[in-house]
């Protein structure tokens, strides 16, 4: 594979100054009452970049304080859906108003491409805010037809606080995947970045501000998972969590809510996603759809298709094509145009997908290509391959989170069904394939919760996503997100000498 990786820090780009490092809690940016702060750095280089407010249970109580005041007392969910949707609209112009900033921050703070930042994430966060901005005076309940001679109806009312606590691989998009259905339901919110890419946040809530989303709605409280994290998960005053990251940390965050006040919880946690390409499928389009379904953004992606399941009539093929795709993949500074996937977003992370690589080694797999770290200045490693791997081995089960592929063998398409469920995963799965037939029963058969035939990443706001199994539960985006934001209240009253039920 290409390498472009020289450690320099801004040859591309001039970067952006920090302009938002402190708490943003009731319309302000404050120090944390402790008046600790952590580092951020640049994934580039290992150099830190800033220095960042670190938010603990004291910081999480006075965000809630606000938000609970703001829900309660304040106008946000009491104005109608259209005024909170023209409030959003706005936030999603200034969005775009400032997309090379943001997009910026994010490359700097995360290792994510620059390019990609402007085209894709930055303006799809705003776009998202639009598509919730239109469905918030579109949220009702319906009328019932009673047994009994009785009126009955229901309100859709909002849930109340909500604390999101989002990962570092998507800063924006997750941001906005959980604010904007938050908003348009009318619930107030406090949001936790990850603690590797906490600076769009901050500029966010910069934006709401300026946009007219009242003081208390939108609170952000940069920090630790262990820490703010902890607090929002056990927090009496929450009404719900929504949490993106490891089955690990959402396993504790289900027992937090179970431990304290019983909160509302949504999960959307890993997957082990496959990819299953059949005999009659053109080889050169599945190698560019398994390509793209692991090597974008460096791997770090929940749903990646990090198990390819190939077929044997083309097997040889495929594997041979996809090599070479490859080793010709650029990687490297995520400010180059020219670079297709920067370095991943810590040491942490780097040294897990290291691990990894001897782990498929010492299995018996096959390193087909990549396998080793680039340079030594950066988080940067190769895109890597493993060939031969068997759907038990360490490889084909644990999510590696990193451009790191196992390719598997199967014959029939019963093989490749029970090959593709054979994980605690389902989040996302593939298939390649031109029979209708096929892709039927393939898509009815495999268990989660989006399955992309003939595409990849083919994400919409007006489409749901989730998982089953150990992928987690709730769904991001479509409608079904609002609806997770807001609770059916049913309301009888008698009907007296009325003539018909």
């Amino acid at each position: 594979m290409e390498n472009q990786s020289n450690g320099k820090s801004d040859s591309h780009l001039n970067i952006p100054k920090i302009k938002f490092t402190k708490l943003f809690i009731n319309g302000q940016f404050v120090d944390s009452v402790s008046g600790k702060t952590f580092e951020t750095f640049d994934p580039r280089t290992g150099k830190v970049i800033t220095t960042v407010a670190a938010g603990e249970k004291e910081d999480v109580d006075l965000a809630v304080k606000a938000a609970r005041e703001a829900f309660d007392h304040g106008p946000w969910p009491r104005m109608s859906g259209a005024d909170r949707g023209r409030i959003m609209m706005k936030l999603g112009d200034l969005i775009d108003e400032h997309v090379e900033e943001i997009a910026a921050l994010d490359s700097l703070d995360g290792g994510k491409l620059f390019q990609m930042g402007k085209i894709v994430d930055v303006p799809s966060a705003a776009n998202m805010l639009r598509y919730y901005a239109g469905a918030a005076d579109k949220i009702h309940g319906e009328v019932l037809k009673m047994a009994r001679p009785f009126h009955g109806y229901t309100l859709m009312e909002p849930m109340g606080v909500v604390g999101h606590i989002i990962p570092w691989n998507f800063p924006t998009t997750m941001f906005f995947l959980k604010v904007s259905p938050a908003l348009a339901a009318g619930c107030t919110m406090l949001v936790k970045p990850a603690e590797q890419t906490p600076l769009s946040a901050l500029f966010y809530a910069h934006l709401a501000k300026l946009a007219g989303i009242p003081d208390g709605v939108l609170n952000v409280v940069t920090g630790y998972g262990y820490t703010a994290g902890s607090a929002i998960a056990y927090h009496m005053d929450i009404d719900k969590v929504s949490f993106t990251g490891s089955t690990k940390v959402g396993r504790s965050i289900m027992q937090a809510a179970s431990e304290s006040n019983l909160k509302q919880v949504s999960l959307e946690l890993g997957g082990k996603s496959p990819l299953l390409i059949f005999d009659d499928a053109d080889v050169n389009k599945a190698v560019d759809i398994a390509v793209l379904g692991i090597f974008y953004n460096k791997g770090e992606t929940c749903a990646a298709s990090s198990r390819v399941l190939v077929q044997e009539g083309i097997y040889d093929e495929f594997v041979k094509k996809i090599i070479e795709k490859a080793k010709s993949w650029v990687v490297g500074d995520p400010f180059d145009p020219k670079v297709q996937y920067g370095p991943q977003v810590d040491e942490k992370q780097l040294k897990k997908i290291l691990e990894y690589i001897e782990h498929g080694k010492r299995e018996g797999a096959t390193l087909a290509t990549g396998g080793r770290r680039i340079g030594e200045v950066g988080y940067y490693v190769e895109p890597t391959i493993f060939t031969d791997v068997k759907e038990h081995s360490l490889i084909a089960q644990d999510e590696i989170f990193g451009p790191f592929l196992c390719v598997i063998k199967f014959k029939t398409i019963e093989e490749g069904i029970k090959i593709a469920n054979n994980t605690k995963f389902g989040l996302a799965a593939g298939i390649v394939t031109n029979s209708v037939d096929i892709m039927n029963t393939v898509s009815r058969s495999i268990r989660a919760g989006t399955i992309w035939v003939n595409c990849y990443f083919a994400f919409d706001s007006s489409c749901p996503f989730g998982g089953y199994k150990m992928s987690g539960f709730g769904r991001d985006a479509g409608m079904h997100a609002v609806h997770k934001y807001l609770q059916t209240k049913a309301i009888v009253t008698p009907l007296v000498n009325t003539p018909w039920l």
